[in-house]
């Protein structure tokens, strides 16, 4: 299972968190594939969605930790609330496990199953999925980047399925460019169904914690500024629309992606949000159903 989900990833259809299980997220992947393929959209395995797929023979690599993957600073684990993550200086990794998985999309269990005994340092070989690494778009690297011209933004379709739990990214001529499981509101925080547009896209954003917004919040919380980094409450991307407090990001929590959760927005994994980030522009269109 752990070559079609690589295979997956690789091809554009996330399943998620690479955990070597498979599930119901790398089902509605595959599906997904298959009916991009022309193939039909069963979700199981053949020898023909197979050959489609491009499973890779080797779909577990060597990579050897470098010294910035273990640079940190790693913060140890979470704070236990919104007032105590506002007083860190950045919501990092809490550990070099943690940045190592989200670096390959995989689940920190996998990787610990893959290395028995790891020390996690740099110069150590470790067995990771053969997926591009996840490298964060950094707010610099953004603003000296060339802008994505309007008219290819503007030629694309967002559209995300409540009923699914899924996001695709078509181009004009309905070619899938993206496909990602996501996280949508609960009955308390609906998705917002309509036509919109993106707005803005922002990278390693702070979070303005509001608790008025969030009908679960501590009475006791305040306003607060949560800074930045993958472990924020946004991830490391902020997708804004045109709806007041609304807008597509990244996560802290990879494992939850597919669920009926969140505060209303819609969450991807982190290395999701940032292809997403990657290809959407001022303009883009996002349909929410």
């Amino acid at each position: 299972m752990i070559g079609v989900q690589v295979a997956l990833d690789r091809a554009g259809f996330s399943p998620g968190e690479i955990d070597g299980r498979g599930g119901s997220k790398t089902k509605l992947a595959l599906s997904q594939f298959q009916k991009s393929a022309g193939l039909p959209a069963t979700g199981v395995v053949n020898e023909e969605t197979i050959a489609a797929l491009g499973v890779p023979s080797e779909s577990i690599v060597t990579y050897t930790i470098a010294p910035e993957d273990v640079a940190g600073p790693f913060i140890g684990s979470m704070p236990a609330d919104m007032m105590e993550s506002a007083k860190l200086p950045a919501l990092g990794y809490t550990s070099a496990l943690e940045a190592l998985a989200e670096k390959f999309h995989a689940s920190p269990a996998l990787l610990q199953s893959l290395n028995p005994g790891a020390a996690w340092s740099a110069g150590d070989a470790i067995k990771v999925p053969a997926v591009e690494p996840f490298e964060p778009q950094s707010s610099a690297e953004k603003a000296t980047a060339a802008p994505k011209p309007a008219s290819a933004s503007q030629s694309l379709d967002v559209l995300i399925s409540g009923a699914s739990k899924s996001l695709l990214v078509r181009d004009a001529d309905g070619k899938v460019l993206m496909y990602a499981p996501v996280t949508i509101g609960s009955s308390k925080d609906p998705l917002p169904v309509g036509d919109w547009k993106v707005t803005g896209v922002s990278w390693n954003p702070t979070f303005n914690y509001n608790p008025d917004l969030f009908w679960d919040a501590d009475p006791t919380h305040a306003k607060a500024k949560i800074p930045p980094g993958p472990n924020n409450p946004v991830g490391v991307v902020w997708v804004d629309i045109n709806k007041e407090h609304f807008g597509l990001h990244g996560t802290p929590e990879p494992a939850t992606i597919g669920r009926t959760e969140s505060h209303g927005c819609i969450r991807l994994t982190n290395w999701d949000a940032t292809r997403l980030g990657r290809l959407v522009a001022p303009g883009t269109k996002v349909t929410i159903q």
